[in-house]
């Protein structure tokens, strides 16, 4: 495949210049065009220049989905900086972790999440912190109506010589003062996502400025056909630090130059609203979201005849959601597959094949390739059998930052490509329509995140009283799985209570990776090297399940 001829910033500059009088984003009611759009990104740009961020720097996003948060996301592009999305619902403890993994000396946060960002600034490389909150962007008096009703969340008012509202530093920058903007390089990482590691810790996946701009290409391309170039209005339903919300957020910006609805928090009602109010016509979610809409006691009060491509990723779809969704709206749930690895979807349902499949996960991706092969010899399976999935995609990721273990297990170099290793069991058709079968019992998927079994198994271990733990995901239809521990304690310790370890993880995790059940046990099933056996945990509370 020919690189492409634009980074991503040129993408976005070749946009505006074609559409800047479109509007861009809708946040809280409030429009911002793309003229007036790029005047805040390069004065960012500028400001961010002359305080020292130079091209190759990691910066970290630890933000709500604002406008702020794609304002800097395009800024530090400009600057050919890193960008590194954190969950802005992480802990001191696990982003200190990370900020020691990038090395950033810079960080974008919340008011309402400084106190943590404050913490950990002694024991990381952080020289800069930027701040901002929900209402920067919105005018005065809507500010003073959302806070006197007490509807957003209030943070203290950071100081210090380090720290920056962003805000002011948006005043600061002259755009005069950058330096010219270089050739398009394609091998340029342009962001590095975190995802779960298999050993307990988050492995760093670093994302090249050419392999974002193909994947999100395909990602507007999937729903052309329903959705026409210029017609689209995307709803954006996933955070910002999440892939999906990576790809649903800049294919309007990098490809369309269409809108996008920018939510800080998908509260059912809002969102149902503003799609009604500004008659979206694409969104992506996960599937637990799809069902919630579904259930909604409000929902016959909203009309979202104007949607008309609705993706899910994150986990595998379950039929009868798919099937009340096309009954309810007549347009059907749109599957794909992908990973951090894949920076977003190997796979897509794109509206031209018409309706997918009952159950498919979509096609290859353009440029992308595929093998499924037995998960034992690496050999690959016969046509139609399930086999190990393992992809490859142009200008894709070669390993992670700082783990060189997780890499050699993870990528496969096979006639001289580096493959990524899913550890996904999928299966084709004679069509061309793959199929989900069954997923590695280290990853337990929780309402589309990925949640590494190793990672709360290290913090249950951490706890003075464990003497080990064993996680495993328990189906749940509503929310994909839920996340149980299995936990032997010390002989010594009285009085260890699950609320007690619970706790603990609220703590050290992101909410959506701690356990919502713990059962103590004297033992747990190890294999002959002393490997926790996930598998039979799993496969023992099926079969209470279906006793």
């Amino acid at each position: 495949m020919e690189p492409p001829s634009q980074g991503l910033y040129h993408s976005f500059e070749h946009i505006v210049q074609a559409h800047e009088n479109n509007t861009a984003l809708i946040y809280l009611g409030e429009e911002f065009t793309y003229a007036g759009l790029r005047r805040y990104v390069l004065s960012l740009a500028a400001a961010l220049h002359d305080m020292g961020v130079k091209p190759g720097d990691s910066v970290i996003l630890y933000l709500y989905n604002l406008p702020q948060t794609i304002i800097a996301w395009l800024a530090l592009q400009r600057l050919e900086a890193m960008v590194v999305p954190v969950a802005p619902v992480y802990s001191a403890y696990d982003l200190k972790y990370l900020a020691l993994d990038c090395g950033a000396e810079t960080i974008f946060c919340m008011d309402s999440n400084f106190n943590y960002v404050d913490e950990i600034i002694p024991h990381t490389p952080l020289k800069r912190i930027i701040y901002t909150n929900m209402l920067d962007m919105v005018p005065w008096w809507k500010r003073a109506i959302a806070r006197g009703l007490e509807r957003v969340p209030v943070g203290r008012s950071p100081q210090g010589d380090q720290v920056h509202s962003f805000n002011e530093v948006l005043k600061q920058g002259n755009p005069d003062h950058l330096p010219s903007l270089g050739p398009a390089n394609p091998e340029n990482t342009a962001l590095i996502l975190y995802t779960g590691g298999t050993t307990g810790f988050p492995k760093g996946v670093p994302l090249s400025s050419g392999l974002f701009l193909n994947n999100v290409r395909e990602w507007r391309r999937a729903s052309l056909a329903v959705v026409p170039h210029g017609q689209a209005i995307s709803a954006l339903c996933a955070p910002f630090y999440h892939v999906i919300g990576q790809m649903d957020a800049t294919a309007p910006l990098l490809v369309g130059g269409e809108s996008l609805i920018v939510l800080p928090r998908v509260i059912l009602d809002g969102l149902l609203h503003e799609i009604q109010r500004h008659r979206a016509t694409n969104m992506f979610a996960v599937p637990a979201l799809y069902r919630m809409i579904l259930e909604h006691d409000r929902l016959d009060q909203y009309d979202l005849s104007s949607l008309r491509y609705c993706g899910v990723g994150g986990d595998a779809l379950p039929i009868e959601v798919g099937r009340r969704w096309l009954e309810r709206f007549g347009v059907p749930l749109y599957q794909g597959y992908g990973a951090t690895e894949f920076c977003g979807a190997i796979t897509l349902s794109y509206a031209e094949f018409g309706t997918p499949p009952e159950g498919s996960i979509g096609r290859i991706t353009t440029g992308s390739k595929v093998k499924l092969v037995d998960p034992d010899t690496l050999l690959p399976v016969a046509q139609g059998q399930p086999g190990e999935l393992l992809g490859l995609m142009p200008w894709g990721v070669k390993g992670y930052r700082n783990k060189p273990e997780e890499t050699e297990s993870a990528f496969l170099e096979i006639d001289g490509e580096i493959w990524y290793r899913t550890n996904d069991i999928v299966r084709e058709d004679p069509s061309g329509w793959l199929y989900f079968e069954d997923r590695s019992a280290d990853m337990i998927k929780h309402k589309g995140y990925r949640v590494a079994a190793a990672e709360v198994e290290r913090v249950l271990q951490e706890h003075h009283a464990v003497v080990a733990a064993c996680v495993v995901g328990i189906p749940d239809e509503k929310v994909g799985e839920r996340i149980k521990a299995f936990v032997i304690p010390k002989q010594d310790v009285r009085g260890l209570s699950s609320f007690e370890l619970i706790n603990w993880c609220r703590e050290r995790l992101a909410p959506y990776k701690v356990p919502h059940y713990i059962e103590f046990r004297d033992i747990l099933p190890r294999s002959k090297v002393g490997k926790m056996l996930r598998r039979e945990m799993r496969a023992e509370e099926q079969r209470k399940r279906s006793a």
